[in-house]
């Protein structure tokens, strides 16, 4: 039917007081009856819902939930009612209700757009918000480059795409590249990729800003940039760097396909915000796994070496650093195996005044300086007097002892020449239980403009032991108050017990008593070398290759 004529739907249908009232507002006013037909709409209104001529059934004329909304009204029977809100084509409104009279109600729509999209901005900001906290909170629970990988991946697939790619910096044209889909798998790759084929790629690895989606055609893609799980054509996707500590670590990839719109320009600001955090983590990892390689390998360098049967004579050290959890500190031994029998074997113990990595680092300059004065090992005090010049000559103040000792078998028993520069004396066990100092001392080294040392002969029978010390064993402190020295007397004690064991036993009894007495006490460093003659006759091995035995 025609729409009648605005005064005609006036005059038929509202009360006569009200009509100019509604008919000049400002908002859409639209009144309907209790049955749910349209009875007038003001000039705003007919602009707004051209379908609500008069006597038009509501639920024709108006949207699904203000029809709703008229319903629940009219079942209730109520004067009034809570505003209800909808769209009505891409514009948001309020919709409020007022009872004119026993057969009518009036619905005022307030237009309310720009408050709806403030309010929808703020949500968005608030999910981007927590997005980022959670970005940042599981990126930073893990080192791992290949961890923070998955994780940048997993999330952008997500929240921001369907799909993402994580692509590392590679050597050549071979990049490690992470794929994960929108159901969370993740699958890992070494791949050879040509930059050049994807627009922006290239630019975004080494860093440059993005270019924008809408200049990437999707169809273009290689087959190696789509994740073999990606359901549909590619739509739209977004290329960007994941910035690095000074050097790039990556590209971030997020595609979309045909059943999500593509992406906007606020998308793809938010993408670099996201990327800028995710490339922090992912490159603060790889940092650190580089670091810890190279910490590695100077570590292998730093590290006691393990001892064992030089020429006849048994060998075995240990070693504990006083820091919880560190490996190297400011003791350390060396065992310097003689070419052949005739030639004597150098064995090194020292200290570094200090602890920790500075303490190490002066220790591996030592290590490698006496390692480098090895030839001169038949003169001790020669060595010494060149090691003291080295350290002298260095910028640093600290000073280090040392304990040389020069051994040969000859026979069933071994001779020892022993030299200590500042450091406590080698004890000898004994055949008949007796320990004994070796009559050597000396100054310290790297301290004083010359050295002096005296050097003793030692001739150790089978079954006899030489044992070298730091100071960490004997000034351990601990016992029942936990303030008594282990002290020298303990240990000569523990080692007048040790005739005819194993070099590496008597090692592990003097650690044992010096790490029961301190108990979870602090301690310095402690370092111990056991020099041991065998008692027994050694045999071949019966395949000419592998270690003999010892036997009665």
């Amino acid at each position: 039917m025609n729409a009648p004529k605005q005064s005609d739907t006036t005059t038929r249908t509202a009360p006569p007081a009200l009509a100019d009232a509604w008919a000049t507002a400002p908002h859409a006013v639209l009144v309907a009856d209790g049955v749910g037909r349209v009875a007038a709409a003001n000039e705003a209104g007919r602009l707004l819902l051209p379908d609500a001529a008069c006597g038009t059934e509501l639920h024709d004329a108006v949207p699904k939930w203000l029809a709703d909304a008229h319903v629940r009204l009219t079942d209730e029977a109520r004067t009034e009612h809570d505003p209800v809100r909808g769209r009505i084509g891409e514009r948001s409104f309020a919709a409020h209700a007022a009872r004119l009279d026993d057969r009518y109600w009036a619905w005022w729509l307030a237009e309310d757009t720009p408050l709806r999209r403030a309010e929808d901005d703020l949500r968005a900001e608030r999910h981007r918000t927590a997005l980022l906290a959670d970005v940042s909170q599981k990126l930073s629970a893990s080192l791992n480059v290949e961890r923070c990988m998955e994780v940048t991946a997993a999330m952008a697939a997500g929240h921001l795409c369907d799909a993402a790619l994580v692509i590392a910096p590679g050597r050549g044209s071979a990049h490690p590249v992470t794929y994960t889909g929108p159901a969370g798998e993740v699958t890992h790759a070494d791949l050879t990729i040509d930059l050049a084929e994807v627009p922006g790629l290239s630019e975004a690895m080494q860093g440059f800003p993005p270019v924008p989606s809408r200049w990437i055609d999707p169809a273009s893609l290689p087959d190696w940039a789509v994740p073999a799980h990606f359901e549909g054509p590619v739509c739209s996707v977004v290329i960007t760097p994941l910035p690095g500590h000074g050097v790039p670590a990556g590209v971030l990839m997020l595609l979309r396909s045909t059943e999500r719109s593509a992406f906007t320009e606020a998308e793809e600001v938010f993408a670099r915000i996201f990327a800028a955090r995710a490339g922090a983590a992912v490159s603060a990892a790889r940092l650190y796994a580089e670091q810890s390689a190279i910490s590695r390998t100077l570590m292998r360098d730093l590290l006691p070496p393990d001892l064992h049967t030089v020429h006849g004579v048994e060998f075995a050290g240990g070693y504990l650093a006083a820091g919880a959890g560190e490996q190297v500190g400011g003791d350390f031994y060396d065992v310097h195996a003689g070419q052949t029998p005739q030639d004597e074997t150098l064995v090194v113990l020292g200290d570094v005044c200090g602890k920790g990595l500075e303490a190490a680092a002066l220790t591996g300059k030592i290590r490698n300086t006496v390692q480098a004065l090895r030839p001169m090992g038949d003169d001790h005090q020669r060595l010494l007097a060149l090691l003291n010049e080295s350290l002298l000559g260095a910028q640093h103040t600290r000073f280090a002892t040392l304990a040389l000792a020069s051994v040969i078998r000859r026979g069933t028993c071994v001779d020892l020449r022993v030299t200590s520069a500042g450091h406590p004396p080698p004890l000898i066990a004994r055949a008949d239980g007796s320990v004994v100092e070796a009559e050597t001392k000396g100054t310290l080294i790297g301290a004083l403009p010359e050295v002096t040392s005296n050097t003793a002969r030692v001739r150790l029978k089978p079954g006899e032991v030489c044992l070298l010390f730091s100071d960490g064993i004997v000034e351990a402190r601990g016992g029942p108050l936990g303030t008594e020295m282990f002290g020298q007397e303990r240990l000569s004690w523990a080692l007048s017990e040790c005739f005819g064991m194993l070099a590496e036993a008597v090692v592990e009894r003097v650690q044992m008593l010096a790490s029961q007495w301190v108990g979870r006490g602090p301690h310095d460093d402690m370092a111990v070398v056991a020099i041991a003659v065998p008692r027994h006759q050694h045999l071949s091995a019966v395949d000419g290759h592998t270690r003999g035995r010892y036997t009665g």
